[in-house]
């Protein structure tokens, strides 16, 4: 499968700039699938209705060309050609694109679904924004199974494609996952907001703005640790056949385009 590297998403916050790192997936027999959507065109259009009070916060440029359909639209594609969407979480700096590609399924875990969409506590009421699905997308929701893909307990989307895998990973939302995609050369590990910043991996000091955010922005703080602790492990343990990024730091896009 061939893996592009695209940012769908700048944002300004008052502390660091942000891109919204999405994965575009060339698969032989499912077409196009995306890891996360970024912003989408109804955000620009309607950003108070869609995005609510976080982008004052995080600041969106929200330009059009920086849209996951527009950049698709560079490379020849059509929004139908995208059939899938696996979402590493429901906030909408990584779904807010979604409804330009209505003929997509979306793929996410079924605690997300459970906090974002069935029974939300009344923090996640507050979080999630149901406007971002309004237009009834087909969902597929998965519970964690016995699978393992290095150490982590894990789901292969046989259904999508082999080599695309769902790994629950919560805390930053109940429900939050990495997606671990085989792109050939190397496995791509989008670990979505497991992570602000590449010293949670390689030991570099994380900036203080950094880690505070991580905690404003967790569900579960312990979990959200723990996992970070375990993905710092495989980091350490690893070599080239294997690329880590987040979802919002832009020197890891950089590299991760530089290297594709």
């Amino acid at each position: 499968m061939k893996v592009h590297h695209l940012n769908c998403g700048t944002m300004r916050l008052p502390f660091a700039t942000y891109v919204c790192h999405v994965l575009l997936i060339e698969t032989a027999a499912a077409g196009l699938v995306l890891v996360d959507c970024g912003f989408g065109l109804a955000d620009i259009a309607d950003p108070a209705g869609r995005l609510g009070p976080s982008r004052f916060m995080n600041r969106p440029i929200l330009d059009p060309a920086e849209t996951a359909v527009r950049q698709l639209a560079g490379l020849g594609y059509a929004p139908e050609d995208v059939r899938y969407i696996v979402a590493t979480h429901l906030d909408g700096d990584h779904i807010g694109g979604m409804a330009d590609f209505p003929h997509a399924t979306l793929h996410v875990t079924a605690a997300e679904a459970l906090g974002a969409m069935h029974e939300p506590t009344w923090q996640e009421r507050n979080r999630f924004r149901p406007g971002l699905w309004a237009h009834r997308p087909k969902i597929v929701e998965y519970a964690p199974e016995g699978e393992s893909w290095r150490g982590f307990t894990a789901r292969e989307l046989t259904e999508i494609s082999p080599g695309i895998v769902l790994i629950p990973m919560p805390g930053h939302t109940r429900g939050h996952a990495a997606v671990a995609v085989d792109a050939g050369h190397r496995w791509v590990l989008h670990c979505g907001d497991a992570f602000l910043h590449p010293g949670r991996l390689d030991g570099s000091p994380v900036p203080r703005m950094h880690a505070l955010a991580e905690n404003l922005l967790a569900h579960d703080r312990a979990v959200m640790h723990a996992n970070q602790a375990r993905l710092a492990e495989l980091y350490r343990s690893s070599g080239p056949d294997l690329l880590m990024v987040c979802a919002h730091d832009p020197g890891m896009l950089e590299d991760a385009v530089a290297t594709a």
